[in-house]
């Protein structure tokens, strides 16, 4: 008997129901109890209602009557597609030959030397015979426990065979240190950052859909040029101190920065302290075989009255420099994803930067401009306040707070250099003081600068000097000569270079004493107003100071010049 329309409807509809809520075998079982009870027609009619085809319905009904137990499982074992690998017993062993380094795989691969995507190895297999999907060479590849993986940077190159006893004994001088509770810090130069609306790596959260716009390509502005941080780490205080430079990354903005750091959070931390310990890298505008840092370090420690020691970490080490890690690191965090448009936004996000050690930051612009290829000469190098100490004197040395007149080098002292008459650098059109007021400028300088060398030699000696005043070694150049050049370099923009030939001393020293006059000048309440003129040379400086009256001919000797 024919089965009725009604009937197949009312059982399309019940199937339609009930299928999508059963496995793969329980589907043939009810199509095939649903077909037995139909009767003739039965599977015919069952497969129209379901939409599947009559062998379907007919296993069912095979499976009902041979009356097995329940199976537990949708499949029988070994059912269902085969796969891949199975079928192309070689497609294994082609894919792994693919993907072997390139010491072993197939020099002739046109994968060899291109990105080895899962697409890209699924086109090149198919080129060999092997027909295979993407999605299928990623599964047998995690299958084979591949995945992907970025460079490990692991390998330090060619080692020094005392790294190790470097780091114990840095070890071994922090710890002392750190006992006597005397400050230890870590410094370093941070990458440069380019200034202005410049990709910046990283993410923040943003309304989807409007991303910061910056530049397409990473070409300098010649405005807004670079900023170089310097950075300063506090091992024990848990505290960072970084200057925003904008000029070079040369030692004496290195030291500038760690004699800021000094005066605005160490000898607060440190009141008691009379030795500073740093470790630096081996380059860099603080490396071992830097002669201005030593020279500059020099100074510091005069200034401050400090016993400063150096540890530098091994070359190819740098990663070990704690403010790598404690600093730097979490700087570049803060400001992911956000352009460095202006210097003010640099400096602010440094000091924005926290850790949830409680690890604070202070950042400071430093605007001021620093010359570069100052050279310091082998006298000067011998006449430098530096102890070597016995393991690898080039990694560990020492610097002795002494006078600072004696930073000038032995040449300069002895007087066996002739020396130009320097009054004419004093006169007024070039200084801007008519003599009344550089008299009395004079008086206060030599009262400030009296006072100065007085409280940081009292700081380092822990008490009343023992000697009396004016004893000790005498300044090539007087407060008079001291206070001309500084004021000169100020107003007229003279390279220090030009300045050492005029006043017939070295470049290093001409470097001192503006570095050490120039904040003086400041304290009794005079700035220097500039010019607006650049006088480079001696002959320029000259010419100009002829015309203005302030040199004569017969004053003029070549000779020094």
């Amino acid at each position: 008997m024919a089965v009725s329309v009604e009937t197949v409807g009312m059982l399309e509809a019940k199937l339609e129901a009930i299928l999508p809520h059963l496995d793969e075998r329980q589907r043939r079982l009810l199509l095939g109890a649903e077909a037995r009870a139909l009767g003739h027609g039965g599977i015919r009619a069952v497969a129209r209602a379901a939409g599947v085809r009559e062998a379907t319905v007919s296993l069912g009904v095979t499976e009902l009557e041979a009356g097995d137990e329940p199976l537990g499982r949708v499949r029988r074992p070994g059912g269902g597609r085969k796969r891949l690998t199975d079928l192309d017993p070689g497609l294994r062993p082609a894919l792994l030959a693919l993907v072997e380094s390139d010491e072993r795989g197939d020099p002739m691969s046109p994968l060899r030397w291109t990105t080895k995507s899962t697409r890209k190895l699924a086109a090149e297999l198919t080129r060999q015979g092997h027909k295979v999907s993407a999605d299928t060479v990623a599964g047998i590849l995690r299958a084979e426990g591949f995945s992907l993986q970025g460079n490990a940077k692991t390998i330090e190159g060619k080692q020094h065979p005392d790294r190790d006893g470097q780091f114990r004994y840095i070890n071994e001088q922090v710890k002392r240190f750190q006992e006597a509770e005397d400050p230890v810090v870590s410094v370093d130069t941070k990458k440069k950052e380019l200034v202005g609306p410049f990709a910046n790596g990283g993410t923040e959260w943003r309304p989807q859909g409007e991303p910061v716009q910056v530049r397409t390509h990473d070409f300098p502005d010649s405005e807004l040029g670079k900023a170089i941080p310097y950075g300063v780490y506090d091992l024990a205080a848990d505290t960072g101190w970084v200057s925003v430079g904008t000029d070079h990354d040369t030692a004496a903005f290195a030291v500038e920065t760690i004699r800021r750091w000094w005066k605005n959070l160490g000898q607060g931390d440190y009141p008691l302290a009379r030795r500073l310990l740093i470790t630096a890298d081996c380059g860099g505008s603080n490396g071992n075989r830097t002669r201005a840092w030593k020279s500059e370090l020099a100074a510091l420690a005069v200034e401050t009255g400090l016993e400063i020691t150096v540890c530098h970490f091994p070359p190819g080490t740098s990663k070990w420099n704690k403010i790598e890690h404690r600093l730097f690191s979490h700087i570049t965090m803060n400001w992911r994803g956000r352009p460095l448009t202006s210097h003010e936004v640099i400096v602010n996000a440094i000091a924005a930067t926290i850790t949830a050690t409680g690890m604070t930051v202070l950042a400071e612009l430093d605007a001021s401009g620093y010359e570069t290829g100052v050279t310091v000469s082998d006298q000067q190098m011998k006449a430098l306040p530096l102890t070597r100490h016995d393991w690898h004197g080039d990694w560990n040395y020492t610097l002795h707070p002494i006078a600072a007149d004696q930073l000038v080098s032995p040449d300069d002292q002895t007087g066996q250099h002739e020396h130009p008459d320097r009054t004419w650098l004093q006169h007024a059109a070039l200084t801007g003081l008519d003599q009344t007021h550089w008299d009395e400028l004079i008086a206060k300088l030599d009262v400030a600068r009296h006072a100065q060398r007085e409280a940081a030699l009292h700081h380092r000696r822990g008490g009343i000097r023992q000697a009396a005043p004016g004893t000790g070694r005498k300044a090539v150049l007087d407060l008079t000569d001291r206070a001309a050049l500084t004021i000169v370099y100020q107003r007229f923009s003279v390279p220090q270079r030009t300045l050492a030939k005029l006043f017939g001393i070295t470049q290093q020293s001409a470097h001192n004493i503006i570095r050490l006059t120039r904040p003086l000048l400041t304290v009794i309440g005079y700035t220097p107003q500039p010019t607006g003129l650049r006088l480079a040379t001696p002959t320029e400086f000259i010419q100009h100071a002829t015309d203005i009256g302030a040199l004569t001919p017969d004053q003029i000797n070549p000779a020094c010049y």
